[in-house]
């Protein structure tokens, strides 16, 4: 049986990646092109750099920098209405996940018709939007290489997972230059993103031998290095570890898909407003613990690849292994929990039934080695309290 591989048509990796923009876009032959960012990387200095060297090549840009952490469908209307009333051709997304999620829905509703949630799974979109040059600043999302969207519906507070080749960036530029200024929080729960998106790529129902290698390859990058950027941004070496690593997890489970902890993930970010990166981190050693039993040689696989097993442990031990260390990564990386995040229990505990409802809905519990009821989400999300 083969496997359908989705992939950027252009993949530029390593220090200064992002000084090829005007390079990719003339091989494009793109001409004006908007730059969809935040006002953060407007603030270091990043889009006058990129403005600036656009405008050496001759090439005229404009600056959309309202994007939001996790995205909704009234953050992105703005840049929706610009690129439908601008003659643009092409887009340049530069950010964490966010803003290339938001450019993604951009360039989708910008050129199409209708709403963000006529693309919600199941339907599959591969209409072509405006053509993406992704250019990431964390390591985390893989969001430049993937072919998915999440973005929230304030209606009823549902992230939607929007899914299709038409969200696949045309180019990635993956440059570790570009995550020296990260703070400790955010290189903490961007890091554990992409940990979990190799994680959950390896053990998903949809793994296949090519999502198998990048994953893989993604886990003993990640997990060695991890620790270390966390407590020195400054490591250039840790850093583009995990810069790759981020990168090829995310090929990884775009051609494979996430699993439970990104179902479960998604209503945490809806209602609480926890970031993504955080609340999987706040979920992978409960998740994993329930699923481990379905999967034991591929979570044990897992612990090799991270190095926190050998080749001579037993299954069950390297998976006693895998439990222990994702307990001890959230500890060393101070991730919070829900309480100390600030949620307040009554009302989280009277939003579990939608929660799960919701989680069940996205399609990626289904993916799970171990296929989980809606009671058993309900009670993950209990525990997860305690």
């Amino acid at each position: 049986m083969s496997t359908h591989i989705i992939l950027p048509r252009i993949m530029q990796v390593g220090a200064g990646a992002s000084q090829e923009i005007p390079n990719i876009l003339t091989s494009l032959g793109c001409k004006r092109p908007l730059i969809i960012t935040d006002k953060v990387m407007v603030s270091l200095g990043y889009i006058s750099t990129i403005e600036s060297s656009l405008l050496e090549h001759s090439i005229d840009c404009h600056v959309f920098d309202a994007t939001v952490p996790e995205p909704t469908i009234s953050s992105i209307t703005a840049g929706v209405n610009q690129v439908r009333h601008g003659d643009y051709d092409s887009i340049i997304a530069v950010g964490g996940g966010s803003p290339i999620d938001s450019a993604k829905a951009i360039a989708i509703l910008g050129k199409h018709d209708g709403t963000m949630r006529d693309f919600k799974f199941p339907r599959i979109v591969n209409e072509s939007g405006l053509p993406i040059i992704a250019v990431p600043t964390t390591a985390g999302t893989g969001s430049e290489v993937t072919k998915f969207t999440i973005i929230t519906d304030e209606a009823n507070d549902e992230k939607m997972l929007c899914v299709g080749m038409g969200f696949m960036p045309v180019a990635a530029l993956v440059d570790y230059d570009l995550t020296l200024s990260l703070p400790p929080r955010i290189t903490a729960d961007t890091g554990i993103d992409a940990l979990t998106h190799a994680l959950e790529g390896y053990v998903s129902r949809k793994a296949n031998p090519y999502s198998d290698s990048q994953v893989l390859a993604a886990m003993r990058l990640i997990a060695p290095n991890l620790r270390a950027a966390f407590h020195d941004g400054t490591n250039k070496q840790a850093r583009e570890a995990m810069m790759l690593g981020s990168t090829l997890a995310g090929i990884g489970f775009s051609n494979a898909s996430v699993a439970l902890v990104h179902g479960m993930s998604r209503p945490i970010g809806a209602f609480f407003h926890v970031p993504h990166g955080l609340s999987n981190a706040m979920l992978l050693p409960s998740v994993t613990a329930f699923s481990i039993e379905a999967a034991p040689k591929r979570y044990a696989d897992s612990a090799r690849a991270m190095g926190i097993a050998n080749q001579a442990d037993s299954d069950d031990c390297a998976n006693q292994k895998l439990l222990d260390e994702l307990q001890a990564l959230n500890d060393e990386l101070q991730v919070p929990t829900l309480a100390e995040f600030g949620i307040d229990k009554e009302q989280y505990f009277s939003l579990l039934n939608e929660m799960a409802s919701q989680a069940m809905s996205s399609g990626s519990p289904s993916n799970n080695p171990r296929i989980p009821s809606k009671d058993e989400i309900v009670e993950i999300y209990k525990k997860l309290w305690k």
